[in-house]
């Protein structure tokens, strides 16, 4: 119906042209002066779990569109209204004018109506690529469309003086912070989605009960454990000096005795999690600039075949996520000494950590759990010293990761004078003969893995 001939000749004839309003007379068309539309719901269907693939086609809006891009070609004559946060603005203009609306409003609304049905489109468009809202059939896609919906206006960015705010793709089915509930505690800052989200990527690589404790977008520490509690405990414990303040990831429903080891914590800026239990809900929300996030889908793997960007200066920087899985079939031993079954579980924890720290990153790990983390220096040297003094006497016995190879062996001879054991890293260095060298002088082992971890 919207479709008809009287619908759209009413909306698009020119009042300047006698020609159409002539033909508008004889036909027994009716001018139309303002359009009003209010589109079928499809951003809402599509966020529905339980929306099927009909129900979303069904949702998607065609006479709609038309009579908004036509009544917003034809603004000289009509007005388009396509939110109802519109109407109170638009019925002031009508009194006061006598039931017209200047044409810099009609040019405005027809501006609001354009962006609309242009992020309509490609919401459409990103639901039959995909979840990334990218043409999957193409390593490398002649065009990138980016559909984002305000979530929020932020108090402020970075820094106090920088503005801000929180977009989400509407089309993103994943575990992501636009769809997490905050249950507790003030609104998110810019920085503490920047650090949820850094945690929450290294969350969703780890099956058993995880916690992470994350600071500035790196990780203070890491642990898996046969509990929830045990594994905050632990990862706690690797460095609960830079933990003030931190940002806490949890892969398991929160229950009450891990809900008292992180109710006694120091200052914790925000805790997320898939959900909570009653009991640890109310002991958590006794501190109440304490922020807590609920966010069920985190419970599930990370879908494979992710897209990731990165916004720089004029452009994008668009590539696969760092998916690449990494067991022990896959591990190269490259020295005289092999690593035991112990340390290898421990190299390729430390191995999934070093993943989601700032390059350069050295992890020391001891089980599941790490014990002293060294990051985002400009020499690999420098981490170890870190991750090193860091650790302290935690470090005899441990297991060392480093995301990219040694290019010499003084960051293995800092690992090992304090007491580290056996040691995973990609390989890859012309120089790779000589830190295998020096381990085996030492007598340590080590592993080649073929992939690196760089993180910028």
């Amino acid at each position: 119906k919207t479709l008809h001939p009287k619908v759209h000749a009413g909306i698009l004839y020119r009042r300047n042209d006698p020609s159409h309003i002539e033909q508008l007379k004889e036909h027994e068309y009716k001018p139309i002066d303002l359009v009003v539309v209010n589109l079928y719901p499809f951003e809402q269907t599509l966020a529905n779990p339980e929306s099927s693939d009909q129900d979303k086609i069904e949702n998607i809006d065609i006479g709609g569109p038309s009579l908004l891009r036509a009544g917003s070609k034809n603004f000289d004559g009509v007005a388009v209204v396509t939110s109802a946060d519109q109407y109170q603005e638009i019925l002031g203009e009508l009194e006061k004018n006598d039931c017209k609306l200047g044409l810099s409003t009609r040019r405005k609304l027809a501006a609001a109506s354009f962006a609309l049905t242009a992020r309509y489109d490609q919401m459409i468009a990103n639901y039959f690529a995909g979840s990334s809202g990218i043409d999957t059939d193409k390593e490398t896609p002649e065009t990138l469309k980016f559909t984002f919906s305000l979530r929020s206006s932020l108090r402020y960015g970075e820094n106090p003086h920088q503005s801000a705010s929180f977009y989400y793709n509407p089309s993103f089915s994943g575990a992501g912070l636009a769809n997490a509930e905050i249950l507790s505690g003030k609104e998110l800052s810019y920085n503490n989605i920047a650090d949820l989200d850094a945690c929450l990527e290294m969350a969703l690589d780890f099956e058993r009960p995880f916690a992470c404790v994350f600071k500035h977008a790196n990780p203070c520490g890491a642990a898996e454990a046969d509990t929830l509690a045990e594994a905050y405990a632990n990862a706690l414990a690797c460095d609960p000096l830079s933990a003030f303040g931190s940002i806490i990831a949890l892969n398991r429903e929160v229950d009450i005795e891990a809900a008292k080891e992180l109710h006694e914590t120091q200052f914790v800026e925000c805790i997320i999690a898939p959900g909570y239990s009653d009991e640890a809900l109310d002991l958590l929300k006794k501190k109440k600039n304490r922020r807590l996030l609920a966010l069920p889908a985190m419970s599930g793997a990370r879908p494979e075949g992710e897209m990731v960007g990165k916004f720089v200066r004029g452009g994008v920087l668009w590539q696969s996520a760092d998916d690449k899985k990494v067991g022990a079939d896959d591990l190269k031993v490259v020295t005289k000494k092999s690593p035991s079954k112990e340390e290898i579980a421990a190299l390729l924890f430390a191995w999934k950590v070093v993943k989601h720290t700032k390059s350069n990153a050295i992890v020391l790990a001891k089980n599941t759990a790490t014990v002293g983390i060294g990051m985002g220096q400009t020499s690999r040297v420098d981490s170890s010293h870190l991750a090193v003094r860091r650790a302290g006497e935690r470090a005899k016995g441990a297991v060392l990761a480093s995301d990219a190879f040694f290019p010499m062996a003084d960051g293995l001879e800092v690992g090992a004078d304090a007491g580290v054991t056996a040691f995973i890293q990609p390989g890859g260095s012309k120089r790779d003969q000589d830190v295998i060298d020096a381990a085996d002088r030492i007598g340590v082992s080590m592993v080649f893995t073929g992939v690196r971890h760089f993180r910028h």
